[in-house]
């Protein structure tokens, strides 16, 4: 079974799904067309319609401050000129402006989802490097911040692109300095509002307020050593925490007026009246205050550690292998990751080396993401520039770049394969069927999209099918597509 179905476990589990030809071209070597794909450059995103995290960020600066001048305007404006308010005195000014302002906001952030959002999407559907760019989601996922907060929706997309995608191929430890530093990162996990409590920037607070006190945000260090790096059970504690928190204050982002100091708007920025003095003892090592290498030391450390090691190939295991990871595999890739310093080009081929990866075909179930995607490659559906294609991710329950935590997206069948989410499925699929159905012929297609990993039951039943609309969604309905 195992030589039979190698082709479809490295096009449908490795990959992103099979695309007609696929299979055929890959044959009896797998592990040779993976380990090709991990030669050169890691792929950027062409697109003229995709901007610069600055960029974005340099635009919501401009726009606050158009929002906050049309807001002083409309509150004089309202009060009168005896400044004794508005006829009902119910300040109305303020709550249309802060609608106002939100609404603003929105629209100009939800196009650059949308178009960021669309390129990845015709990004993963098109390529032929499918390895490379499941390890670029598997990377945005385990580095993961969220649209669903402050002005993320028009950041996630540029994020991916920029602290991701051009280190996928490098070096674990070059990907999470520049996840931790970047605008993206800092807003999501709230760092730029941690204050050192005897850092300058608190002494002036304090004396301009008295009675005011404030400090450290742990967000960053917290989810930096929780989930980027050692782990929960990576030997830290609550101290840690605290220590590395303090660490990281003054890690930030350039406001409006950066240019002031010679920085472009919108980018990182060490502020050292916001950081905490002095050295910091964390995971049994000090590390004396050399200001913003004093946190690069520690993440440096971070990358480094055993536990790091293990808890990344715990979740490449997990994620290409299976949901219990075999723990011959996961000792491997995490062997591979030590003795290399976290090269992960080492790290991929011992992943894909392992026997455990294609000793058991279906052995994940697909995300909603991996379904869409894998349905667009199979039957090379039309790609549309409309929002509708990207709402289909979260129509079927995974919004790109939406996880809800920190955590990123589960990784499990149990996560996926309830009754509803089925549901909504099989009726997407009837929908492509119906629409594409007489224009495919499923009884061929089954067998160059699921390869050795088609059944006889499911052969024969798309070949019984009535019409080709029913073949075709019960190709996509079939338990072979729904896993990988």
């Amino acid at each position: 079974m195992r030589e039979r179905a190698a082709s479809a476990i490295a096009a449908n589990r490795f990959g992103l799904g099979a695309r007609p030809g696929d299979l055929a071209a890959i044959g009896d070597a797998g592990p040779d067309w993976l380990r090709a794909q991990l030669d050169g450059p890691a792929p950027a995103i062409a697109d003229d319609d995709l901007q610069l995290s600055a960029g974005i960020l340099g635009q919501i600066y401009a726009l606050r401050r158009e929002i906050r001048a049309e807001r002083l305007a409309a509150v004089h404006a309202d009060r009168g000129t005896d400044g004794s308010g508005g006829a009902d005195g119910s300040g109305g000014a303020d709550a249309a402006g802060t609608a106002g302002a939100v609404a603003t906001l929105a629209q100009l952030l939800r196009p650059v989802y949308l178009v960021e959002a669309g390129a990845r999407f015709r990004e993963s559907v098109l390529t032929d490097r499918p390895l490379i760019e499941r390890l670029t989601q598997f990377w945005a996922n385990h580095f993961a911040v969220s649209v669903d907060k402050g002005v993320l929706p028009g950041l996630a997309g540029s994020y991916e692109r920029e602290a991701i995608r051009p280190y996928v191929l490098g070096n674990f430890t070059d990907m999470l300095l520049a996840t931790e530093r970047h605008p993206a990162m800092l807003l999501y996990l709230d760092n730029q509002m941690s204050i050192g409590p005897d850092s300058r920037a608190a002494q002036s607070i304090e004396r301009r307020n008295p009675g005011r006190r404030v400090g450290i945000n742990e967000n960053l260090a917290r989810e930096t050593m929780e989930l980027h790096t050692v782990g929960v059970n990576g030997g830290y504690t609550q101290a840690d925490v605290t220590a590395f928190s303090e660490v990281l204050t003054g890690w930030s982002v350039t406001g409006a007026n950066g240019q002031r100091n010679g920085d472009l708007p919108g980018t990182f920025q060490f502020r050292p009246a916001m950081h905490q003095p002095g050295a910091q003892i964390i995971m049994g090592r000090r590390y004396p205050d050399t200001g913003y290498t004093q946190g690069v030391a520690v993440l440096r450390d971070l990358a480094r550690h055993p536990s790091t090691a293990h808890f990344v190939a715990v979740k490449l295991a997990r994620h290409f292998i299976a949901d219990d990871p075999p723990a011959s595999a996961v000792q491997r890739i995490a062997r591979a990751f030590g003795k290399s310093g976290g090269d992960l080009p080492t790290v991929y081929r011992a992943l894909i080396d392992s026997p455990e990866a294609w000793a058991e075909p279906l052995a994940k179930f697909k995300t909603p993401s991996d379904y869409i995607v894998s349905a667009f490659r199979g039957l090379q559906l039309p790609l549309e520039a409309h929002k509708e294609q990207v709402g289909l991710f979260a129509l079927l329950g995974q919004r790109i770049w939406s996880p809800g935590s920190p955590a990123g997206w589960h990784d499990s069948s149990a996560d996926w394969d309830d009754a509803s989410a089925l549901l909504k499925r099989i009726e997407w699929a009837d929908a492509v069927g119906q629409r594409v159905g007489p224009r495919r012929d499923p009884a061929a297609l089954a067998p160059q999209l699921l390869g050795g990993t088609l059944s006889a039951g499911t052969q024969e039943a798309i070949a019984r099918a009535a019409t080709g609309a029913q073949a075709l969604t019960l190709l996509l309905a079939a338990p072979e597509f729904m896993r990988r």
